[in-house]
């Protein structure tokens, strides 16, 4: 009323009362007309502003699709309400939120899309199990020096620790026990089997790190040779100093071997009186008993047969040897 009164001041022409009233029911029409249309139109939408980076990536809304996003910013208009909003990332990964949207607002949606980036670390392989493999000679001879040496394919970093067991127990490791390979005294166990049985572990206490393995070898027995006279001295007879001197050596020889006996065996010439080769033997006996101090139990005196002269053998018999035979020309 304060503008209208305005304009009626400033009109150059003066208005009736009748006029006025008409001029005033027109502008209360008027301004009833506005507010009744302003409390009566519809409400206006609401907007969702929505970008992403990267762009290209479908947009759902309330289950419609509703183009793709981009960098920029995309203006969707929506009615007043709730809303739900999905954007789908490579992967059937969803990006989905409910949104209660009023008239004459604005939801801004702004996302940035990285790969998610997975790492699988590797697993660290253990080196257990790993074989364990022993070489040794299938067989030697009673009191050769065995070998038993052992070949471990390991790949970890730990060292490995070497156990090993033997036997019989008569069996001796001379060697290297604690390393992956021994030697093995085979002295006195003839006509036996030596076993080697080898512990190996990398100190970690896993079962699976801690392997066994063995190897074997016969010991093989083989007598000794027989035990053979041995010859010691062939002469003739000529004097009886001469006969000494060699008797002299021999009672030497005899008393260094304490264990053998000494044979001495005579020959008589083809032209000596009958008995000659008993009186060189006992004359024989006499000085090594009686002169050198030669037990008599361990001299024996055979009588050989007949020479072309009178003639001595002297031999040293071990215990155990066969004795000599006398070899008449």
């Amino acid at each position: 009323m304060s503008r209208l009164k305005a304009v009626i001041k400033v009109a150059p022409f003066r208005f009736n009362s009748l006029l006025l009233a008409s001029v005033l029911v027109l502008v209360a029409a008027h301004l009833s007309g506005s507010v009744y249309a302003q409390r009566n139109r519809a409400p206006q939408n609401g907007r969702f502003e929505i970008s992403t980076t990267p762009g290209g990536y479908p947009i759902i809304i309330d289950g419609q699709q509703r183009g793709t996003t981009s960098a920029t910013v995309q203006l969707i208009e929506v009615e007043p309400g709730r809303h739900t909003v999905e954007i789908q990332f490579p992967n059937n990964l969803r990006w989905v939120r409910n949104f209660d949207l009023a008239a004459n607002k604005k939801q801004c949606i702004t996302l940035n899309w990285r790969p998610k980036t997975i790492s699988i670390e590797r697993p660290i392989k253990s080196p257990c199990p790993y074989p364990v493999n022993i070489s040794a000679p299938a067989s030697v001879q009673e009191g050769e020096i065995i070998t038993f040496s052992s070949d471990v394919t390991y790949e970890g970093q730990a060292g490995l620790n070497y156990t090993w067991t033997i036997s019989p127990p008569s069996a001796r490791i001379m060697s290297g026990a604690g390393t992956s390979t021994i030697t093995v005294d085979t002295t006195g166990i003839g006509r036996q089997r030596v076993t080697a049985i080898l512990v190996v572990d990398d100190g970690s206490g896993d079962r699976n790190c801690r392997q066994r393995a063995q190897a074997a070898t016969d010991v093989l027995f083989t007598p000794p040779p027989p035990v053979q006279p041995r010859s010691f001295a062939e002469f003739p007879a000529v004097s009886f100093n001469e006969d000494k001197a060699n008797l002299d050596n021999f009672a030497v020889a005899l008393q260094s071997e304490p264990g053998s006996q000494g044979y001495v065996i005579i020959y008589s010439g083809r032209r000596s009186r009958p008995g000659r080769a008993t009186q060189l033997g006992a004359r024989s006996r006499q000085y090594l008993v009686n002169t050198r101090n030669i037990d008599a139990s361990r001299i024996v005196v055979i009588s050989g047969g007949t020479r072309e002269t009178d003639a001595f053998e002297l031999w040293l018999v071990p215990q155990g040897a066969t004795p000599p035979r006398p070899t008449p020309r």
